[in-house]
This record gives C-alpha cells, sequence and structure tokens, in this order.
C-alpha cells in the first residue's frame, strides 16, 4: 500500500466514524453532539451507557445506511465506534465499483 492509498484509507475510516457518530446521536435521540463521542470511548457501561435496545437500533441503522450484514456472533464490534468502523470499511471497500479501462 503506497502513501496515497494510506491517506485515502485514514479518510474514509475518519468519514466512516463521523458517520456512525451522527447515527448514533440522531437514531438514538442522544442530547449531544456527535463530536463529542471519541473514536474510542465504549457505547456500553461508563461510556455511552448504551442498552440492549440502542444496539438493536445501531444495528438496523448500519445495516441499512451501509449495506454491511452483522452478525449476533459478534456483538463486539459494537464495543465502540473505532470497532464498528473497523468492521463497515472493509466491506464497503469490496462493494466500491472498481474502475476499468
Amino acid at each position: 500500500m503506497n502513501l496515497d492509498e494510506l491517506r485515502a484509507t485514514a479518510a474514509a475510516r475518519h468519514d466512516t466514524c463521523a458517520q456512525i457518530k451522527k447515527m448514533i446521536v440522531s437514531r438514538l435521540d442522544l442530547p449531544i453532539e456527535p463530536a463529542w463521542i471519541t473514536d474510542d470511548q465504549p457505547l456500553f457501561g461508563r461510556g455511552l451507557e448504551l442498552d440492549s435496545l440502542d444496539v438493536l437500533e445501531l444495528y438496523v441503522a448500519i445495516e441499512a445506511e451501509f449495506g454491511v450484514a452483522l452478525y449476533d456472533s459478534d456483538m463486539s464490534v459494537f464495543g465502540s465506534v473505532s470497532r464498528l468502523a473497523d468492521h463497515v470499511n472493509p466491506a464497503l471497500v469490496e462493494q466500491a465499483p472498481t474502475g476499468s479501462a
């Protein structure tokens, strides 16, 4: 991977994290700004204190928004925004149309 590809990957991940934060705030009607959520902040416990119904709402929203399948067997992806982005980004890359000349 060259430097330009690394920059593009980092930018895409940053954008995905921002989208996920906006989704969390809007879908769950949280009284905070998306920018207040850090990428590695826990979504449960002492983090955002989300519960199982919140996860279900996010699960549906992420599948609808990104077209990425999430599986019950690996719910650890809901640990933080960063983990969600790490799961979503590779699937988005696979979905992206390839340029053919």
